[in-house]
């Protein structure tokens, strides 16, 4: 058995591999990209195109970074690892940088929308939350939670993200 497999693959009753239950990737992810929104202001005012590179380029080196970690911090001793298991390993830590996506998508068509940069800012950061909340709510039902047990969850994901809000508010931008 391989220490780094992702996530387990129990058969259901049909004997189907079960479905994909570890979203903390996509979890993190939403929130990375959410502190970077509520926090780039801070610094000074960016063009749109500088912002979804930062989102991009943010999610990318966290995800490499969680690559790197996952790779050597879990590997046992006196064993190499193989490019298949990179692979892998990388693929299972995608959500990381996929979050940042859909955040840095609001951010460029934002124009389109008649919004400002400020404007730029809360629609990402808002795109960012709604993934966080959907993730949240999505893995706890794929995991065999109850409706109640992933409203919960999203709620205390909701919570997290709203913590942002506030430093971005607080930040006055």
């Amino acid at each position: 058995m391989n220490s780094l497999r992702p996530w387990p693959r129990r058969p259901d009753p049909a004997g189907r591999p079960a479905a994909r239950t570890d979203y903390a990737g996509a979890l993190y992810g939403s929130l990375l990209t959410a502190s970077v929104i509520a926090t780039a202001g801070a610094v000074g005012d960016f063009p749109r195109l500088q912002v979804a590179v930062l989102l991009l380029v943010t999610g990318l080196v966290f995800w490499a970074a969680h690559v790197y970690a996952r790779l050597v911090g879990e590997r046992q001793i006196g064993r190499r690892v193989s490019w298949a298991e990179t692979r892998r390993v990388g693929r299972h830590e995608r959500p990381i940088f996929e979050a940042a996506l859909l955040p840095a998508a609001a951010v460029a068509v934002s124009p389109l929308l008649g919004l400002g940069l400020t404007g730029a800012g809360w629609l990402a950061l808002a795109v960012a939350l709604a993934q966080l909340v959907a993730w949240a709510f999505l893995g706890a039902l794929r995991a065999g939670a109850s409706r109640t047990q992933a409203g919960i969850e999203s709620i205390v994901n909701l919570v997290l993200g709203l913590i942002l809000v506030a430093a971005k508010a607080a930040l006055g931008h």
